[in-house]
């Protein structure tokens, strides 16, 4: 890892996506539960993503503490006539670091476009926010073999449109649609074989960017199995879902991850 690379990052990164779940009342036993027991991490950045109602309360509760926050989405313009869109500087307004982009819960029942997700992840670069990319396959392709022409598919927009450089210091996290809630996460060995691929294919095009690029996983990662993922090589944390909700999960994943760094 670039000397670069850790400036910008500690060596592990863990996201906490909430999705659709939370009240103010839930919200604040967890983030309260998430200060007490995880501020004595060293080598992990934790992160919140919340729904866009409570950025407000992320803001209040965790600006002095070493937890960053984010959201979920953010919309592909600047500002305008666009009804129920939240802009990038809306969210700097809360104080968010981070943005997660083309999760395919959103790409599938919203039918989010390549394109679409392209511009939203320069929009969030251009603002200062760091665009936590996701990317994956279905279980259809995985069984067909065409996952890493899947993934490649999805980083091409991007790369075509703005070129490999506007990784420099952003997030790609491999999701598998297949792993996504269903309690079956990919095993090492297809992490593995998926990290190593995206971290190949962004460095033969500019290897400072791939240097320079965090690649989680997310999909059912648990307590158990982030124990054997975290030390795979290019797995660089995760994007939790399920388990973020419940803060003895949660923390224990952050703490597999502290452990993981040598």
């Amino acid at each position: 890892m670039s000397q670069n690379n850790t400036q910008k990052f500690p060596r592990k990164l863990v996201v906490a996506n909430w999705k659709m779940h939370g009240n103010l009342k839930q919200n604040e036993a967890l983030l309260t539960d998430f200060i007490q027991n995880l501020s004595t991490l060293k080598y992990t950045q934790v992160v919140v993503c919340a729904p866009y109602p409570y950025l407000a309360q992320l803001q209040s509760m965790l600006q002095h503490t070493n937890i960053a926050w984010g959201a979920q989405n953010v919309a592909k313009n600047e500002f305008g006539a666009f009804t129920g869109e939240v802009s990038a500087e809306m969210l700097r307004d809360f104080g968010c670091s981070y943005v997660i982009i083309g999760h395919s819960e959103r790409s599938t029942a919203y039918c989010e476009s390549d394109e679409n997700i392209a511009q939203k992840f320069m929009v969030a670069k251009n603002h200062g926010l760091t665009p936590i990319l996701c990317v994956g396959e279905t279980l259809i392709e995985r069984e067909a073999g065409v996952m890493e022409m899947v993934v490649s598919k999805q980083l091409d927009t991007i790369i075509s449109t703005y070129g490999a450089e506007v990784f420099t210091d952003a997030i790609i996290s491999y999701e598998p649609i297949w792993a996504i809630g269903t309690g079956l996460a990919a095993t090492p060995i297809q992490a593995k074989s998926m990290h190593q691929f995206i971290r190949n294919k962004i460095s033969t095009l500019n290897s400072d960017a791939a240097n320079r690029l965090k690649i989680l996983y997310g999909g059912s990662v648990n307590r158990q199995n982030a124990v054997q993922l975290f030390v795979v090589p290019n797995i660089d944390g995760g994007l939790i879902g399920k388990c973020s909700l419940n803060a003895q999960e949660f923390e224990g994943i952050c703490h597999v991850a502290e452990n993981s760094v040598e």
